[in-house]
């Protein structure tokens, strides 16, 4: 008998299965080579483990508010990439996971304040920690994911030290730049465009970036696979805006308009403020965070025939356009292949 709990059950998933799980769910990542799969689903087993070892606290309050979203679960997308990036080189085993986990602390961290700027009271299915206990306890749990990101990279080297905190850097840094907004006389799109890829571009990046290195990849390899980070980490999010605005809310799981009633501008909204400036009603409508249901669905019913949102879809398939051109200086290889599918499939979820 487990302290403080029945056994489990003998038909209980094993974790092997659950990371085969979470490869099934990632994000637009096929993968048909048997041995890929596999040999993921172990990195990724190992991550987990390492994940839930790294934040343990004897502090039970600071316990149960670190492990709160580890165990909430989560597609665990930037771990798989930075496993998946190994592939490209043929050693480093134990940095690899040990840099994967680093990566997904410092994600999880970004939830926590997250959560906080934005008022949040559900993630990933399960009450927020600034709901379920308070703000205070949200940004203090996020720095203390912070911290222990820190010292997992501490010990792959300096280099390793160096790019964690210039990706803290380029974070915090679009955090900012999205809740100053663009300066007098520059261009809304193209601010967007650089705050998204720090916001999620860069930490992606750098999961790539970490899995070439610490597998022994060639420098142009990692390069690629660098790019090719922070790039589809910028076409994720065009593609969650389109959707937001074009899919109903019974295909999203959530209510529709979330950016609309949290006030955000997002790419759809200022290409078509761009283009539709002469509809004051639009202009009116995205002038404030939008609380009225009836509101809210006339902005989407005005965004939806503008031609904002198809020029989203366009900017959104030159991204994925341009990840696949980084990919082509990689050895074709099924990693590869699976990389090729997360473009094609940010793609294909918007039509």
């Amino acid at each position: 008998m487990r302290p403080g709990g029945a056994e489990p059950a003998a038909n209980a998933a094993t974790p092997r299965d659950q990371a085969m799980d979470r490869l099934r769910e990632a994000v637009g990542l096929r993968i048909t080579d048997e041995a890929l799969l596999r040999d993921l689903a172990g990195g990724l087993e190992r991550v987990e483990r390492l994940l839930r070892e790294v934040v343990r606290s004897d502090v039970q309050a600071v316990n149960d508010a670190a492990l709160h979203l580890v165990e909430a679960g989560g597609k665990r997308f930037r771990p798989l990439f930075t496993l998946l990036a190994a592939q490209f080189g043929t050693g480093g085993r134990d940095a690899v996971v040990t840099a994967a986990a680093a990566v997904e602390l410092v994600h999880l961290a970004t939830l926590y304040h997250d959560d906080v700027m934005d008022e949040a009271t559900m993630r990933r299915g399960a009450p927020s920690v600034n709901a379920r206990w308070d703000n205070t306890v949200a940004i203090l749990t996020g720095d203390f994911l912070f911290a222990h990101a820190s010292r997992l990279v501490a010990d792959l080297g300096t280099d390793a030290a160096r790019i964690i905190a210039e990706t803290f850097g380029e974070l915090v840094t679009g955090q900012m730049r999205e809740t100053v907004g663009p300066g007098e006389g520059e261009d809304p799109v193209a601010h967007y465009l650089s705050v998204i890829a720090q916001k999620t571009g860069s930490l992606i990046a750098t999961a790539g970036r970490f899995g070439g290195m610490f597998s022994g990849a060639p420098a142009e390899h990692v390069t690629a696979l660098t790019r090719f980070g922070e790039i589809i980490g910028t076409a994720f999010q065009i593609s969650d805006d389109v959707i937001d605005i074009a899919s109903p809310s019974t295909e999203l799981g959530k209510s529709q308009g979330t950016d609309l009633r949290e006030g955000v501008r997002t790419l759809p909204m200022l290409y078509a403020l761009a283009d539709d400036n002469r509809d004051s009603r639009l202009v009116e409508l995205l002038a404030e965070p939008l609380t009225d249901d009836t509101l809210v669905a006339e902005a989407l019913e005005l965004l939806r025939h503008s031609s904002g949102l198809e020029r989203a879809r366009t900017t959104l398939a030159d991204y994925a356009q341009r990840a696949r051109t980084e990919l082509a200086t990689l050895p074709d290889s099924p990693a590869r292949a699976a990389c090729e599918s997360v473009a094609d499939y940010l793609v294909a979820r918007t039509r």
